[in-house]
């Protein structure tokens, strides 16, 4: 599982936050969660596979919004069962 945190530049209420959770819904049916938040100006998405960047790119544009930056990294779930092996 792959977490990508993306800042976006645009976003000011929770309609802004839903227009780009659709985008990247709509895009990337591999994302298995998608959460954005417009106070701190990012959007995290959990994926099963890579995402293509540039395409995140361009789907969040498309909403009207600016994408400053995507960065990625493995998940790993945390909680109390996390650590147990």
């Amino acid at each position: 599982m792959l977490q990508y945190t993306v800042t976006v530049e645009g976003m000011a209420c929770s309609m802004c936050e839903a227009h780009v959770n659709e985008a990247v819904r709509r895009n990337f049916p591999a994302a298995k969660k998608v959460t954005s938040s417009h106070s701190r100006g990012q959007t995290q998405i959990l994926s099963e596979t890579p995402l293509d960047e540039d395409a995140l790119r361009q789907a969040i544009s498309a909403t009207g919004y600016r994408v400053l930056s995507v960065q990625s990294a493995p998940y790993e779930k945390k909680g109390l069962f996390s650590r147990r092996k």
